[in-house]
């Protein structure tokens, strides 16, 4: 599918925003989001192999759907963010605040559903706003109604975000977000601002936030999309082979067959020969079914070609391969490193779109948190891999003497704060070495 870059959603700073460039802006949205719900249906299951034209009646007509778009999607997700983003502030006042509107917006699971948006899509969108009792609330949007407009400076600065729906009548609700104002606009009654409803969102900022899933906006499937359609046309027409090798053509020769002895072997699956019939009419009975060539190893040797393929592509791990789970420590962190890889861009385009997140928080009175607070924010992410506790305890105990004892800790994933512990084994130990260490610290 074609997709668009950046520059599509690009203008100079100074120039106005009217009626006819918001018209001119929504019809290029509208452009791109034929490649969304393409994009969407990949994810849903609704493949293409599901809209070929059908085959005549006779002939075996499956379409298998293997969704390995969804499969790619929800495996990267569940490593990138299976454990949950931690967000650090070392003040503790300020951190209590952070936390209650963490908590207040549930924003765990805002955090995957957005990061599963960015995968699905290449893209996907955080708007901040006011309750209405003044509080922050964070939610998450797709791209298919959302987008932000950049200026045309190095740093590309959000100028304005545009977030709007369709009702059931088809009547068009939006809003368009500027860096101090919120301005609602409908095509109800043709196409209009609300000029007596705009008012500010008291954020310093445009509060849509776009968040991208690679600096090509490419959804995470969206390479091994070829390769996809093809596995489920080799297997829907492997399918199509099995039905038609059991639905086999009967050959009979030397019989004359009426209509009722036909059907009593269609049904009884029985073909009798009479026992009176001579010695040489009964050598030329031949009763056998019609086989066509089979191509089964050359399906199969392209169906492992191209899941392998798929895989390779998305760089997303196979964990449901049988050699996976038996795999050691070392073998594990190697097949795991190409989504390892993938999970780091991700990571820094995340923690991007949180700083322009805690940017706008900052700003609003509505918070006791200053503007410039945000900077002090520090943001862990912990990728949910599979661990091999047994190599790592063992690993640590042979480091026993050669390194520290937090070194020797650190490579412990059962251990998630090594100070902690240190100070947790001095606690039971009473050791002086530790407890003068954790004094240190």
């Amino acid at each position: 599918m074609r997709y668009r870059k950046l520059e599509y959603y690009i203008m100079p700073e100074d120039a106005p925003m009217d009626l006819n460039l918001l018209c001119y802006w929504l019809k290029e949205h509208e452009i791109d989001c034929h490649r969304y719900r393409h994009l969407r249906e990949m994810y849903e299951g609704n493949h293409p192999i599901l809209h070929v034209p059908d085959k005549p009646k006779w002939k075996p007509d499956n379409r298998i759907v293997v969704n390995f778009a969804k499969y790619i999607v929800d495996t990267l997700n569940g490593y990138f963010l299976g454990i949950p983003v931690k967000t650090n502030v070392q003040d503790e006042a300020q951190s209590e605040v952070v936390h209650e509107i963490l908590d207040a917006n549930d924003q765990d699971d805002n955090n995957f559903e957005l990061s599963k948006i960015m995968s699905i899509y290449g893209s996907g969108f955080e708007l901040v706003y006011l309750g209405q009792e003044a509080d922050v609330r964070i939610t998450y949007l797709t791209p298919m109604e959302a987008f932000v407009i950049y200026d045309d400076m190095v740093e590309r600065k959000p100028l304005y975000g545009v977030q709007y729906y369709r009702d059931r009548e088809g009547t068009l609700h939006g809003m368009l977000y500027s860096r101090m104002s919120m301005i609602p606009f409908t095509d109800k009654g043709g196409m209009h601002i609300l000029t007596e409803e705009i008012k500010s969102h008291f954020f310093d900022g445009v509060p849509l936030i776009e968040y991208i899933e690679n600096e090509e906006w490419q959804s995470a499937f969206e390479n091994a999309e070829s390769a996809i359609v093809a596995y489920e046309k080799a297997l829907s027409e492997k399918a199509n082979d099995v039905d038609a090798f059991a639905d086999a053509y009967m050959l009979i020769k030397g019989l004359d067959l009426d209509e009722k002895e036909l059907y009593t072997i269609r049904n009884d699956r029985v073909v009798q020969v009479p026992a009176q019939m001579d010695a040489d009419v009964l050598n030329a009975v031949d009763v056998s079914f019609l086989s066509r060539p089979s191509g089964d190893t050359t399906q199969e040797n392209l169906l492992s070609r191209l899941k392998t393929q798929i895989f390779t592509t998305s760089m997303v791990a196979n964990i449901s391969d049988e050699d996976f789970g038996g795999s050691s420590g070392t073998a594990l962190v190697y097949k795991l490193q190409p989504m390892k890889n993938l999970a780091t861009v991700k990571m820094r385009k995340f923690s991007s779109g949180m700083n322009q997140r805690w940017k706008l928080i900052c700003s609003s009175i509505s918070t006791p948190l200053n503007e410039d607070d945000w900077k002090k924010f520090r943001y862990r992410f912990t990728l949910n891999a599979p661990q091999n506790l047994l190599e790592e305890a063992q690993t640590a105990a042979q480091m026993a003497g050669i390194t520290s004892r937090k070194a020797q800790l650190s490579v412990l994933s059962a251990v998630p704060d090594v100070g902690q512990e240190i100070e947790q084994i001095a606690e039971e130990d009473g050791t002086a070495e530790l407890k003068e260490y954790v004094t240190e610290r």
